[in-house]
């Protein structure tokens, strides 16, 4: 399915609302999906699958090593998580699940991410600029692509 951010965004606010999600985080993680989508990565199917597991929240708490996301989604945890890092700083993560969506939090507030998220991202030299900016100009342009499945999946969740 062929669609914007806007749309996007808007559908996944919609299923949020849905499914209760806490309502602070709603419109950063449609953003999120959306950003993710644009950028060629598979925003709605990571989301419908946390929407899907049996735990969607874990408290962040911080231990000696970091902290311990007990594989609960990032696409439900990530506004939570960079607000605590805006507020504690730098933190070690474990037990991640959909990481990715951390990518458009760290983007867009200029932190580093400590792992290989995209292979065709060249490592080294100066950063002078937004990596995914390309992307995001491309899909404003040219609309977002969302697979059919997934679509349907966010629909019904």
């Amino acid at each position: 399915m062929k669609t914007s951010a806007i749309p996007l965004e808007a559908a996944v606010r919609g299923t949020l609302d849905r499914v209760d999600a806490p309502a602070e985080d709603r419109a950063d993680i449609a953003w999120a999906c959306a950003w993710l989508e644009a950028c060629g990565y598979p925003g709605v199917k990571m989301l419908v699958e946390a929407l899907r597991d049996e735990r969607c929240y874990t408290p962040l708490v911080r231990d000696a090593l970091g902290l311990d996301l007990n594989e609960v989604s990032c696409a439900l945890l990530a506004p939570r998580l960079m607000r605590e890092i805006a507020g504690a700083g730098r933190v070690f993560l474990r037990n991640v699940r959909h990481g990715l969506y951390l990518l458009p939090f760290t983007v867009r507030a200029g932190i580093g991410i400590g792992c290989p998220v995209d292979p065709a991202f060249a490592i080294g030299g100066e950063r002078t600029g937004n990596p995914y900016a390309e992307k995001l100009a491309a899909a404003e342009c040219n609309g977002i692509v969302v697979d059919d499945e997934s679509w349907r999946l966010l629909q019904v969740a």
